[in-house]
């Protein structure tokens, strides 16, 4: 038997009314909440940023940075610690990824970042180069990560890079450990004839 129409026309207007109270609490909830997580990581970075401000300037590239040996275009994924790679440094600049033109000459590494500070690392100042998967808060897959270790400020730095093209990645490790072996032998070879020399 066919219920009657009224019987139909009431179950249509029976559905449950939404509580837009309830939903717009929770919304506003989650927006506080969310904000407060952001203002906390702030924090930490402004806090990381104290701690790390001896750090000294970083180098400008200088005026006859010499004839280039390699060049290669990408990212700049931040820079730790050497050898902690959770150990984010954000002091000057470092802790802000961004694009990067980098470009390889006898007199060390220059590092040009499209908004964001430019560094240069001298020769003598380069410690070596290699393959890896991640750098604080970046992890890709074995080797993604063209990783250059440096001296700054008495600071050893691991600072991490990858190229647009990850073939190019093997060349820049043998071309930096080459230069950095090379600066480290002729500086020790300086150092040991200036003490002979007294």
């Amino acid at each position: 038997m066919t219920p009657p129409l009224s019987n139909l026309a009431a179950a249509q207007h029976s559905a449950p009314v939404t509580d837009w109270a309830a939903r717009i609490g929770w919304v506003v909830g989650l927006l506080v909440f969310v904000v407060f997580v952001y203002w906390l990581m702030r924090q930490g970075w402004k806090w990381r940023g104290t701690l790390q401000g001896d750090l000294p300037e970083l180098p400008a590239t200088p005026d006859d940075p010499g004839e280039p040996q390699l060049s290669l275009s990408g990212r700049y994924h931040g820079s730790t610690t050497a050898g902690q790679w959770l150990d984010r440094i954000v002091a000057r600049g470092l802790g802000t990824r961004s694009r990067a033109e980098l470009t390889l000459t006898g007199q060390g590494l220059d590092v040009v970042r499209p908004g964001a500070a430019d560094f240069f690392v001298p020769a003598a100042a380069l410690r070596g180069a290699r393959l890896d998967k991640g750098i604080a808060g970046k992890v890709l897959t074995e080797g993604g990560l063209l990783i250059v270790t440096w001296e700054h400020g008495g600071r050893q730095i691991d600072s991490g890079f990858r190229s647009d093209r990850a073939d190019e990645h093997p060349a820049w490790v043998e071309a930096v450990n080459r230069l950095s072996t090379t600066e480290h032998t002729t500086s020790t070879t300086e150092h040991t004839e200036t003490e002979g020399a007294r």
